[in-house]
């Protein structure tokens, strides 16, 4: 929206919780739900990408669920237009879901908010973070270079199917997509 020379945003109010919110209350959520809820932020992640925006910090803090069930993503503060130039100075973003080009300060496009959606559903489905460290930069560094525990030794009732896919969202090579 724009009125004379001042830009701004405009969001609905949205009645819910964050999905982090939902993610401590419940913990682990039950596969189908998470699955479901991965699907709609799918949606508005592609959405965003259809219309050459980036949104380079998706997590579950920025994630609405209304008290209706319908999931919002929000705070496109860092959001970026995708281009042939969409290059990060600084690393951006929240470190937990960060991808590994954004960690290194590198291009970032729709890979990186697949990325971050794969660490969010990781997240939903086991209840906890795939990457913990003493600081931000051990985290950022996991991120690049660590090894992660699979999903179902957090969470046994995580079929390979649902597993497969979230390890494919979070490779450390993004050139799948």
């Amino acid at each position: 929206v724009q009125e004379k020379d001042l830009h701004y945003i405009v969001m609905e109010l949205i009645e819910g919780v964050t999905l982090k919110d939902f993610i401590n209350q419940k913990g682990p959520l039950e596969i189908e739900e998470a699955v479901e809820i991965a699907v709609q932020i799918a949606c508005g992640i592609e959405h965003a990408h259809r219309n050459k925006v980036i949104h380079r910090d998706i997590k579950p803090q920025n994630i609405l669920i209304s008290f209706d069930g319908i999931i919002k993503v929000t705070d496109f503060g860092i959001a970026r237009a995708a281009s042939s130039s969409t290059i990060n100075v600084n690393a951006t973003g929240s470190v937990h879901y960060i991808s590994p080009e954004q960690a290194r300060g590198g291009y970032t496009d729709e890979k990186s908010d697949i990325y971050s959606l794969g660490i969010t559903l990781f997240e939903m489905l086991t209840g906890k973070l795939p990457y913990e460290g003493d600081n931000n930069v051990s985290i950022a560094l996991q991120h690049i270079q660590g090894e992660m525990v699979s999903p179902r030794d957090l969470n046994p009732n995580i079929t390979p199917s649902i597993e497969s896919v979230v390890l494919k969202m979070i490779q450390k090579k993004s050139e799948w997509l």
